[in-house]
């Protein structure tokens, strides 16, 4: 993980517009989130099973995350790599995933992969918060 240095974090925003603008901005809003805490990814790079992203966490200060007028604050955003295995899993629960269909994915092989040529991704992760920062310029409070 490499963490990155932004004007957004400790910026505010409501929750619904800058969802719309990170949205436009080709991020989504990750599915894992509780009321009070989320975050924004996007994908910088993929190959094979090999996938770095940009990380935008966020902490709710006002609302809950399950509606849009939620007013939340942007953490510290970072770039991290998953490295996921793309063959067959066969381990032990392999013939109860194929007969019933219960377990959808495999486990990442590394949810926190080694990055290469680190100073590529802090750029290219810290030039996409800076373009997502200035189109939301209008919206965030300090």
């Amino acid at each position: 993980m490499i963490q990155l240095n932004t004007s957004i974090e400790g910026k505010r925003a409501n929750f619904g517009r800058a969802r719309d603008i990170f949205h436009s901005q080709g991020c989504s809003f990750c599915s894992n989130f509780d009321y009070h805490q989320g975050k924004f990814d996007a994908v910088l790079w993929r190959e094979g099973g090999e996938t770095i992203y940009l990380r935008v966490p966020i902490n709710v200060v006002k609302g809950e995350l399950d509606h849009s007028n939620a007013e939340i604050e942007f953490g510290t955003p970072f770039v991290i790599k998953h490295v996921v295995n793309i063959g067959l899993d066969y381990d032990e629960n392999s013939l109860l995933t194929a007969t019933t269909g219960l377990a959808q994915f495999q486990n990442p092989l590394d949810e926190d992969g080694q990055i290469r040529d680190k100073s590529r991704w802090v750029k290219a992760g810290e030039d996409t918060v800076e373009q997502i920062y200035h189109s939301m310029a209008g919206l965030l409070s300090s």
